[in-house]
């Protein structure tokens, strides 16, 4: 239910777990055994005894993600830290690495690139970055007020 909140979550750089096919049960015992917080729309599911859950009320994204925030605080790790996809930390990749797994205009034009560890995706400051930027600030336009 909460997909498209943990693939954002993950970009604002919170440390995101997702399994959509999990179980109940299985969601519980994985929460618990890596000291998660779980994030559900389930209010059984987050009332379970020894869970530590947030019960997610809205359907919005913009409004789930300020629910997150509200209940966990601010993101412990910096944006665009985390891949999208696996949650994984990413890592810096030199020019010279990026060369066999990037397409040729990508190379020619781009200086930066990170790469998961996890799932092997490469990451580059394209074109869809300043969409990616523009949804992370719209998430909190309370800090731009302070």
């Amino acid at each position: 239910m909460l997909g498209r909140l943990a693939k954002w979550l993950r970009l604002l750089g919170y440390d995101t777990a997702y399994d959509n096919a999990a179980t109940d049960p299985e969601l519980a015992r994985r929460a618990r055994a890596e000291g998660r917080i779980l994030l559900t729309r389930d209010q059984a599911l987050a009332a379970r005894r020894g869970l530590r859950a947030l019960l997610i009320r809205s359907q919005a994204l913009e409004e789930q993600v300020r629910e997150v925030r509200q209940g966990l605080g601010h993101p412990p790790h910096p944006a665009l830290s985390r891949c999208a996809v696996c949650n994984s930390v990413l890592e810096r990749m030199s020019h010279d690495q990026a060369a066999q797994r990037v397409p040729p205009h990508v190379l020619r034009t781009q200086t930066e690139f990170r790469f998961c560890p996890g799932c092997g995706r490469v990451y580059w400051p394209g074109s869809h970055l300043k969409a990616i930027r523009a949804q992370l600030d719209g998430f909190t336009p309370e800090e731009k007020d302070a």
